[in-house]
C-alpha cells in the first residue's frame, strides 16, 4: 500500500479512510488489556500520529522491540481520537518492524536535551521537534526566496564556489590547493601556485556578488542563492565559516531602488513562513523565545524607516547609553547600537544608508562628499543587520582608485572593470545571510543550529 506522509493524514483524513504511514517510533505505551499505542514521527510536519495496536494485529508479536527511534510502517483505519491532544488516530490493522533501536544506547530519550549535546548528534538530532521544525522553515524560506524573484523575473544564476578573487577585500578565505601540503610544510621556499590545478592561488568564495553582476550587466535582474565560506575565527552566536547567501543584482537601480526591493524582499519571506508554518512557528514562540511572533509581525507590519550613518550616529551618541562598544562617527556599528536603533528608539526595522568610505568594500559607489559610499544596511529588532546592501560603482576611474584604497590589485579585477569600460550601466544589489534570517524567525540563539551542519573554528563534523 503506498506511503501517507502523517502531515497529510492529519490534515486530510477522515474517519473510515485506511492509510499506511511510516518514520520513526517516539514513544510506545504498553496497556494491560493487551494492546499499545505507539505514536510515529515522520518529519513532514510538527506532530505524529498515535496508532493503537491490539496484540491480534500482524506484527504485533515484535512489539518490544518497536522501541524509541526504530522505523515501523503501519497500516490503519484512521478513526476519530478519543484523547484530547489529537483530533484523529489510527487503529492499526498491520505493524512491520523495519529497523530496530537499541533502547538502551540510543541517544535521544524521551527527555529534554541541550542544543550543545545535540550539536555532537548532528546526523540524529533532525528527529527531534525543534531541528525538525527548522528544517521545514529552512525549505519554506528557501521556495520563499525563489518565488519572490521568480514572480519579479529575476534569473536564477550559478555562480562559482571557486574563485580567484576576493570579493570583500578582507583576506579571509579558505585555500583551495592540489598541491602537496606534506612537501610544502618542510620547504621554506614561497609557494609557486603556477603549479597548482588552477595556476594561480584559488580560494573558497566569500560571495557570488561579483560574478552577479557579469549577468546583470548582460541579462538583467538575477540573483545567486549558494554556499558562501569565510575563514574568520570566530566562536560567537553569529558567525560560520560555511553558509548560505541570497544576492541579487539589478542593473539600471540606484540606492533607493535598492532599498525598496529589500524591504519587500524581506517582508515576502517572512510573511509565507508564518503563512505556512504556523505550527512550527507556534512552537519557537512557545519554547524558544516567546517575542519571536510579534517581533516578526513587526517587521512585517510597518514601513521600513530610512535613516542616514550620520543620523544614527548621532541618535546613538545622544542616547545617555552606555556601550560596550563606544561610537563615533566613522566607526563600525556593533550588534548593541543596531538593537537600540530597532528595539528601543525607533521599535521597529530601520535601514541605515550612507556609510564611511573607509568602512566598505571598493564596489560600493563613492557619494560626492568623498567621505562616503552608497551603501545600505536593513536593520531588524531583535538580531540587528538582517541584509547588507549597496548601488555599485560603476565609474571605471573611481573603481580603479578604490581598488588600490582598499590594496588590491587592479589588475586581478581586469574583467569586473571591463563591465565599466564596455557599457556601463548604474546598478545595485544586497546580500542576506540564510542562516541569520533563520535565526531571526525561529529565535534560535545560537546560529550554529540555524544549518543542518555546521563549519566553525576545530569543528567539521558530519
Amino acid at each position: 500500500m503506498k506511503r501517507t506522509r502523517i502531515a497529510t493524514v492529519l490534515q486530510d483524513s477522515q474517519p473510515g479512510e485506511v492509510v499506511n504511514v511510516r518514520g520513526w517510533v517516539r514513544t510506545r505505551r504498553d496497556s494491560k488489556q493487551g494492546f499499545s499505542f505507539v505514536e510515529v514521527y515522520d518529519g513532514s510536519g510538527f506532530h505524529g500520529i498515535q496508532a493503537v495496536v491490539d496484540g491480534n494485529v500482524p506484527g504485533y508479536e515484535h512489539i518490544k522491540e518497536v522501541t524509541t527511534g526504530a522505523s515501523v510502517s503501519i497500516v490503519g483505519e484512521v478513526k476519530a481520537s478519543q484523547g484530547q491532544k489529537q483530533r484523529i488516530e489510527l487503529l492499526a490493522q498491520d505493524l512491520k518492524l523495519i529497523g530496530k533501536a537499541d533502547a538502551e544506547h540510543y541517544p535521544l530519550q524521551k527527555k529534554q536535551h541541550s542544543f550543545e549535546f545535540l550539536r555532537e548528534i548532528a546526523h540524529l538530532r533532525p528527529r527531534t521537534n525543534t531541528f525538525g521544525a527548522i528544517a521545514r522553515i529552512r525549505n519554506t524560506a528557501a521556495a520563499a526566496i525563489h518565488e519572490f524573484f521568480q514572480e519579479r523575473g529575476f534569473l536564477y544564476i550559478h555562480t562559482p564556489i571557486i574563485t580567484t578573487s576576493d570579493c570583500e577585500g578582507a583576506g579571509q578565505m579558505f585555500s583551495v590547493t592540489t598541491l602537496d601540503l606534506h612537501k610544502l610544510a618542510k620547504s621554506n621556499s614561497e609557494v609557486d601556485f603556477s603549479h597548482d590545478f588552477f595556476g594561480k592561488h584559488a580560494s573558497l568564495t566569500v560571495s557570488g556578488q561579483l560574478e552577479g553582476e557579469i549577468f546583470a550587466c548582460s541579462v538583467g535582474e538575477c540573483y545567486t542563492f549558494g554556499p558562501t565560506f569565510r575563514a574568520e575565527n570566530s566562536n560567537t552566536t553569529r558567525h560560520l565559516a560555511e553558509f548560505w547567501m541570497v544576492e541579487p543584482e539589478m542593473p539600471f537601480y540606484d540606492l533607493n531602488d535598492n532599498m525598496e526591493l529589500a524591504e519587500s524582499f524581506i517582508k515576502h519571506v517572512i510573511g509565507r513562513i508564518l503563512e505556512r508554518r504556523a505550527d512550527d512557528m507556534q512552537f519557537f514562540n512557545e519554547r524558544i523565545d516567546t517575542t519571536v511572533l510579534d517581533t516578526l509581525q513587526n517587521i512585517v507590519g510597518h514601513d521600513f524607516i530610512r535613516l542616514s550613518y550620520t543620523e544614527a550616529i548621532d541618535i546613538l551618541t545622544q542616547s545617555g547609553q552606555k556601550w560596550d562598544y563606544p561610537i563615533e562617527w566613522g566607526g563600525a556599528l556593533q550588534s548593541e547600537h543596531e538593537r537600540y536603533l530597532t528595539e528601543k528608539h525607533f521599535k521597529q526595522p530601520v535601514i541605515l544608508y550612507d556609510y564611511p568610505r573607509t568602512l566598505k568594500p571598493f564596489y560600493m559607489r563613492c557619494n560626492e562628499d568623498g567621505k562616503t559610499v552608497r551603501a545600505m544596511d536593513v536593520l531588524v529588532p531583535r538580531v540587528g543587520e538582517i541584509i547588507g546592501g549597496s548601488q555599485r560603482e560603476e565609474r571605471i576611474d573611481m573603481l580603479e582608485l578604490r581598488l588600490k584604497e582598499c590594496g588590491l590589485d587592479p589588475a586581478t579585477y581586469w574583467w569586473y572593470a571591463d563591465l565599466r569600460r564596455y557599457g556601463t550601466v548604474p546598478h545595485a544589489g544586497f546580500g542576506l545571510g540564510f542562516e541569520r534570517l533563520i535565526q531571526l524567525v525561529t529565535g534560535m540563539v545560537n546560529i550554529r543550529d540555524c544549518i543542518p551542519f555546521h563549519r566553525t573554528p576545530k569543528s567539521a563534523d558530519f
